[in-house]
Parts: C-alpha cells; sequence; structure tokens
C-alpha cells in the first residue's frame, strides 16, 4: 500500500473544493460508513442530510463539488459516495502518524482503535522520559524524542500529533517541521507558529467545554442554576491627585498656574 509522504493525490485545494466542504466530507462518511456497514445500498439527500447534521441543499452542493449528482427518485450509491469521499479525503492509502508526548491523552489516542480502519497507521509512539523508552503502549514500544528525526525519515511520516503539555509543544512542533511533518493535530492548549505550507488542526477539549457551559447558563436563562449572579465590585472612588507647580528658574511659582 502507498504511503502518505511518497503519494499524494489531487489535493482539493487544487480541485476547487472549497474549505468548508473538505470539513464537512468526514461528518458525510461516517454516516455513509454507518449506513453501509447495515448494508443499506442507497440513500436520500434528505436522509444522508439529517444523519450528517447538515441541511439538503448544503449537501448536494457539496457533492456537486464531488462531481456526485445522485439518481432522481433512488438517492445516491452509498458504497460509490463511500469511495468517493475516501478517496478525496487522501483515505484509500496508508497515513503513518507519530505521535508525540504518551501521557494520559496520548496512550489513549495510541489504543483508539479508528485510526486503522480510517486510512492511518500508528507508526511511532514519542515521549521525552527515558523512563517511557521501550515501553509498550497499545502494542507499541515508546521511543525517546532523540529519535524523533530517524523515526520520521524512516517511516515516511508526513503526520504528526501532538499531545504534550503546552510549554513543550511549540519545541515539538518546530522539530516536527524541521524533519518534514507537513500536517500537525495539535491536543495541546496552545497555539503554535507554523511556516506557510504546513497545515494544524487544533483540538482543544477545555474551550469546547467551556462553550457547552456558555450554551447551559443561557438555557437557564442567563443566569447560572440556583445561583443569583454576583454584581461586580464597584470601582473605587476617583481622588483627586493636585500636582503642586514646579517653580520658575528664581525659585518663584509660575505666573501661569497650571488648570
Amino acid at each position: 500500500m502507498a504511503t502518505g509522504r511518497n503519494h499524494r493525490p489531487a489535493t482539493s485545494r487544487s480541485r476547487g473544493i472549497p474549505e468548508a466542504t473538505v470539513a464537512r466530507l468526514p461528518l458525510y462518511l461516517r454516516a455513509l460508513t454507518a449506513l453501509s456497514e447495515r448494508s443499506v445500498p442507497t440513500v436520500s439527500s434528505e436522509e444522508l442530510a439529517a444523519a450528517a447534521g447538515v441541511n439538503s441543499a448544503k449537501l448536494r452542493k457539496d457533492f456537486s463539488y464531488l462531481g456526485s449528482y445522485g439518481t432522481r427518485g433512488v438517492g445516491y450509491d452509498v458504497e460509490y459516495l463511500v469511495y468517493q469521499i475516501s478517496r478525496e479525503l487522501g483515505l484509500t492509502q496508508d497515513w503513518p502518524v507519530v505521535i508525540v508526548g504518551i501521557g494520559n491523552l496520548g496512550a489513549a489516542l495510541a489504543n483508539y482503535g479508528g485510526f486503522a480502519s480510517r486510512g492511518f497507521r500508528v507508526a511511532a509512539l514519542i515521549d521525552a522520559d527515558p523512563g517511557l523508552s521501550g515501553k509498550p503502549v497499545a502494542g507499541i514500544p515508546v521511543q525517546h524524542t532523540d529519535e524523533l528525526e530517524a523515526i520520521i525519515s524512516d517511516n515516511g511520516v508526513s503526520i504528526g500529533v501532538i499531545a504534550t503539555p503546552a510549554g513543550a509543544a511549540q519545541q515539538v512542533c518546530d522539530r516536527l517541521v524541521a524533519a518534514g511533518i507537513t500536517s500537525i493535530l495539535n491536543f495541546a492548549p496552545t497555539v503554535l507558529s507554523v511556516p506557510e505550507g504546513v497545515d494544524v488542526r487544533k483540538v482543544d477539549l477545555s474551550i469546547e467545554l467551556q462553550i457547552l457551559a456558555f450554551h447551559e447558563q443561557r438555557k437557564a436563562g442567563e443566569e447560572p442554576q440556583g445561583e443569583t449572579e454576583t454584581a461586580p465590585p464597584a470601582a473605587p472612588p476617583a481622588v483627586a491627585v493636585t500636582k503642586r507647580p514646579e517653580a520658575g528658574p528664581d525659585g518663584d511659582l509660575p505666573a501661569v498656574m497650571p488648570a
């Protein structure tokens, strides 16, 4: 099977597919995969849109960029759409991935079984802790960060996952980019600076929870449930400070006083 570094299909950018459409393609693929697993042969735009959480007009517009228009009265062929979207997303080939930072989150990602079924192979697990070196996580031995560049080169990796603490994330990012990584999935709670041509997707669980908290507060009538919102402390009263005018060159006060 081809590796991601050496065999790149025509990208969505070169094909003129809007980024908003690209962001929705995985939603369609997830819904279609569920239909395929139930041996459903065809699906209408309305049914698929409802399963993906979008409106049917937007779905039909998105699929028009793929050159897929469905059949009136029949709908879309599920298996063909799975193949078509998978090919567009680059999932018909093998994408080796490295995960850097094997703490609780990194270990959970390593154990996630959905990578392999979606075209991604965890090629290596990397951590700065010498105590973790050689220890298997999800059947893969952890390697030290000293080997990062060699691992990326040897495995033809082009996608890196950062699951380190915030303070180490930028340094790890810089090393990944210098080693040839061009796509990064960032779980560290910080914004990464990358050169042009490197794509970063950020996953921040705390921000998502804060957004949900905002909506919960709105549902409760703009105030925390069961509590009365405390008014912010009043600002201290302004105190007028009079500055003593400076003496003139002869020690006398100036003739014109400041207002």
